[in-house]
């Protein structure tokens, strides 16, 4: 088969391979872990963030996480099954979402909003890094919160460490609260469904996924008000930077890519390529001139048996000839008087 080289901007519009497409988000998201226990920070001063978001709201009078708290803590047929959505929706949906982008939707579609959720996940961290926030949860009982999670921990897998399992508390920071990626990739589950959905229950969850999650962060004390909001500016900011983030790796790639079609050529320099439909290849061309060479050889020899015959039978005839000439002299000599010289001329031109 003939050696191609991909045209330039094929591979923008071709499908994301699933064995570069999970390591990445892999990659991203151990990071995102990582970045999270990096960013304890010190808990006085997130303590002191937590009441200073905690008395804004109460000035604005948007302290919307008191009376939910209040309302899940008391009803456990709205707390237990708020901290289960709480605990898994967050790692189980939107992952679930982004593998259905990829399988079904265009390139162009995945690309954009997986990017998205990348940037925005990056954004994330950065406010974690830079504001650590004690949660409403871990503030003192005189402020009138309860951690419906560990209230609740005898129906589900998580201890009183957020919604980390029994065991594994030390493996999570509970201070990075500010913004709220739960609310975050809810938004961006929400726009994905609205966008790229069909059906009328599509468009029903693609609303009511992100305000069920907003209602769920606060009624468990997990957050506040305004980390919520926080979380939706960070979505609408990685929104904004995604399509420079697209351009930026676009430029990588087409910058590469002459460093591996060099490459590409290397390894393949031992190997012919055809040059046009009706070309031979090189190897082809010195395994055909022998044989060509051979059936030369075999019309010579089979054009010259061919003239050595025709020699051979032309002599035959003209020697005929001459025999029978002769006996016709020899016969009319000895039958009767001998042929004038006339006669002989005649006979001669014939």
């Amino acid at each position: 088969m003939p050696h191609t080289v991909p045209r330039a901007g094929a591979a923008q519009g071709s499908r994301p391979r699933w064995w570069t497409e999970l390591p990445l988000i892999a990659v991203v998201y151990a990071a995102y872990s990582a970045g999270r226990l990096l960013a304890r920070g010190d808990v006085s001063s997130a303590v002191d963030h937590g009441l200073a978001i905690l008395h804004f709201e109460q000035r604005l009078n948007i302290d919307f996480e008191s009376p939910l708290n209040d309302l899940f803590t008391a009803h456990a047929v709205i707390g237990i099954p708020a901290d289960f959505a709480y605990a898994s929706l967050h790692y189980v949906l939107t992952p679930a979402i982004l593998m259905w982008m990829w399988k079904r939707r265009k390139a162009s579609d995945y690309r954009f909003l997986r990017t998205w959720l990348l940037v925005s996940t990056i954004i994330g961290l950065i406010g974690f890094t830079l504001l650590p926030t004690c949660p409403p949860r871990l503030l003192e009982g005189s402020h009138g919160f309860v951690d419906t999670m560990a209230q609740y921990r005898s129906y589900g897998w998580w201890g009183g460490d957020a919604s980390a399992p029994r065991g594994l508390g030390g493996l999570t920071n509970q201070y990075a609260a500010m913004p709220s990626l739960h609310v975050g990739w809810a938004l961006w589950c929400g726009v994905a469904l609205w966008r790229h959905g069909r059906s009328t229950w599509t468009k029903i969850g693609a609303v009511g996924y992100p305000l069920a999650i907003t209602l769920v962060v606060m009624g468990t004390a997990n957050h506040y008000f305004l980390d919520a909001a926080a979380g939706a500016a960070a979505m609408g900011l990685g929104a904004l930077l995604t399509v420079p983030a697209l351009r930026l790796t676009e430029s990588l790639r087409t910058r590469l890519r002459p460093a591996r079609e060099t490459v590409t050529a290397s390894r393949n320099a031992g190997v012919p390529a055809n040059v046009g439909d009706k070309c031979e290849t090189s190897a082809r061309e010195r395994e055909r001139i022998p044989r060509q060479q051979g059936r030369g050889a075999d019309r010579q020899r089979t054009d010259g048996a061919a003239d050595d015959g025709g020699r051979g039978a032309g002599a035959g005839t003209s020697g005929r000839g001459a025999g029978a000439s002769a006996g016709g002299g020899r016969e009319a000599t000895a039958g009767g008087p001998a042929p004038a010289a006339g006669d002989e001329a005649a006979a001669a031109a014939r």
